[in-house]
C-alpha cells in the first residue's frame, strides 16, 4: 500500500464549462474598497488560479461532443491570494498576478493540525511516471504562505486499473481533509476511465498519516450522475461533501452545478439531498470549484463557486447548510477559477500585503 514522491511534475487541464455572460470586472480589479485589517479581526484568504476559458464545450443530440469557441481566453495556471473581512469582497494581492511562479490548477490550501499549510493542485507526474503509475496530482507545502516547496506528485491512483488494465485518465480538484478521530488525512479527487475527465466521472480517496505512505485508493463518492469538484465539511457529526454533478447535453439537459450529500462517516455513505434549483441543485447553473466556510459577518455559512468561463463568482448564504440564497453583492478577482477559502490572524493578513503590496490604483 506504500508509494513514494513523483517530483517531475505536468498540470492537466479541466474540461471547459460555461455560464449566460455577465459584465467583467477590471482586469486588475477586485473588492469595491480596499480592504482594512483590524487589530484582533480575522481575515479570509482566498487561493485560485486564473482563466478565461478558450470553448464551451457541449453534446448535441446524436452524442457528439461539440466545442464553442469563447472570446478572449486566457490562463494562468499559477498560485493567487485575496482577502476579504466579509467573504463577499475580495482584495487581490500583487494586482491579481501570481504570487508563485510554479505551475498550479485548482489550488487546494489548507493548514494542518501541525500548523503548515498545504497546496493540492491538479496536475502531475511525468509521461514516464503516467505510464508506471498513472495520474499525479502536485504536494507542496509552506510555514508562513510566501515560501513554497513542492514535495512532488502524489500518483494516488497507482493501485486501480479498469477491466481492460489501463489507469484512470486524470487526478482532478484534489483536497484534503483531516480526520480528528483517527489522526490521518484523507485526500479526495475525481477521477475517470474514459476519454475526457468528465465523463462517468467519480469522487476517489485514500488516508495517509504522514504524506510518504497512502493506503489504496477506493470510491468515496458514486452516484448516479457524473461528479467532479468534491469538497468536504463536518459541522455537528455530520459531513457535507459539495460537489459538481457534471452531466450536460441535449438528451440530458444543462445539470452543470453544484450539489450536496451528506453522511454521518467522512467514508460514505453519502445520501444526496435534493436541492431546489433544476431538480436538486442548491445554486445556479453553470457553477463549479465549491468551497464553504462559516459566514464572516452573519449566523450561518457561505458557499463559494465560479461561474465557469464567465470571468465572475458567485456566493451563495445557508443558516443551516442545507437552503441557500444567493449573494447578490459581491466581488471577487477578474477571471478568478476555483478557489479556496482559509481563516487568517491579522498578523498573517499583513505579512501577505506587505510581501505581495499592490502597485497598481484599479482601473
Amino acid at each position: 500500500m506504500k508509494f513514494t514522491l513523483f517530483i517531475v511534475l505536468a498540470i492537466s487541464v479541466t474540461a471547459a464549462l460555461a455560464q449566460p455572460k455577465k459584465e467583467a470586472a477590471p482586469e486588475g480589479s477586485g473588492a469595491k474598497e480596499q480592504l482594512k485589517i483590524k487589530n484582533n479581526k480575522k481575515v479570509w484568504m482566498l487561493t485560485y488560479f486564473r482563466q478565461r476559458y478558450p470553448t464551451r464545450i457541449e453534446i448535441d443530440a446524436k452524442g457528439n461532443t461539440v466545442e464553442i469557441p469563447l472570446p478572449d481566453p486566457m490562463l494562468i495556471e499559477k498560485l493567487h491570494i485575496a482577502l476579504s473581512a466579509d467573504g463577499r469582497h475580495w482584495t487581490p494581492l500583487n494586482d491579481n498576478k501570481p504570487v508563485w511562479e510554479q505551475r498550479i490548477r485548482d489550488p487546494y490550501v489548507r493548514r494542518g493540525p501541525d500548523g503548515l499549510w498545504r497546496i493540492l493542485s491538479t496536475g502531475g507526474g511525468s509521461a514516464t511516471n503516467r505510464e508506471k503509475a498513472g495520474p499525479g496530482c502536485l504536494y507542496a507545502t509552506s510555514k508562513d504562505l510566501v515560501h513554497w516547496q513542492v514535495e512532488g506528485s502524489l500518483p494516488l491512483m497507482k493501485d486501480v486499473r479498469n477491466d481492460s488494465g489501463a489507469f484512470a485518465r486524470n487526478i482532478w480538484a484534489p483536497e484534503w481533509f483531516y480526520d480528528n478521530k483517527t489522526k490521518e488525512y484523507i485526500l479526495f479527487w475525481s477521477s475517470s476511465f474514459k476519454d475526457a475527465g468528465w465523463k462517468e466521472s467519480r469522487l476517489w480517496y485514500c488516508r495517509t498519516r504522514d504524506w510518504k505512505t497512502f493506503t489504496p485508493a477506493k470510491v468515496l463518492f458514486n452516484p448516479s450522475y457524473s461528479v467532479i469538484d468534491g469538497t468536504l465539511l463536518e459541522e455537528k457529526g455530520t459531513y457535507y461533501l459539495f460537489h459538481k454533478e457534471e452531466e450536460f447535453g441535449a438528451k440530458t439537459g444543462e445539470r452543470r452545478a453544484i450539489r450536496v450529500a451528506t453522511s454521518k462517516n467522512p467514508e460514505g455513505p453519502y445520501s444526496i439531498i435534493e436541492g431546489p434549483l433544476n431538480r436538486g441543485q442548491i445554486v445556479p447553473v453553470i457553477t463549479e470549484g465549491p468551497t464553504v466556510v462559516k459566514d464572516p459577518v452573519n449566523t450561518g455559512w457561505l458557499l463559494l463557486y465560479d461561474y465557469c468561463m464567465t470571468d465572475r463568482f458567485g456566493a451563495s448564504y445557508s443558516p443551516d447548510l442545507m437552503h441557500w440564497t444567493v449573494e447578490e453583492d459581491v466581488s471577487f478577482p477578474s477571471a478568478a477559477r476555483h478557489g479556496s477559502v482559509s481563516l487568517l490572524t491579522p498578523e498573517e493578513a499583513k505579512a501577505l500585503i506587505e510581501a505581495y503590496p499592490n502597485k497598481q490604483s484599479d482601473k
